[in-house]
């Protein structure tokens, strides 16, 4: 019964990643990331699909073993919530604008203290 469940999830989570690919505001490694979890108890063939991916694929496979960071991942995600950052400090109302740049500071604190690869 689980199997099904997984499957799905590990679909959506795809596409919620290919999505993420091209829209600044939501990630992309983390949602495969977590297909991969869900493939890898429906689906093995899926998940060594995202494990042989040539530009996913390494990242997911240094967070599953090492739970690292790549170096060129963090430099990425720190620019991008960068541009977001600002976006929002000018973009948003009075007290919303300070909201997206808590958010970076606290996800960047937590990124850099993930080992990097």
């Amino acid at each position: 019964m689980k199997a099904p469940v997984y499957r799905a999830l590990g679909a959506l989570s795809v596409v919620l990643g290919v999505i993420g690919a091209f829209l600044p505001l939501l990630p992309t490694t983390p949602f495969l990331i977590l297909a991969a979890w869900f493939f890898a108890r429906s689906h093995p063939e899926w998940e060594e699909k995202l494990l042989a991916h040539p530009k996913a694929g390494p990242a997911i496979r240094a967070w599953r073993d090492h739970r690292a960071i790549p170096v060129s991942a963090k430099w990425a995600a720190a620019i991008m919530m960068g541009i977001s950052a600002l976006g929002g400090w000018y973009g948003l109302p009075e007290p919303w604008r300070y909201l997206p740049s808590c958010i970076a500071l606290v996800v960047l604190g937590w990124m850099l203290t993930r080992p990097s690869v």
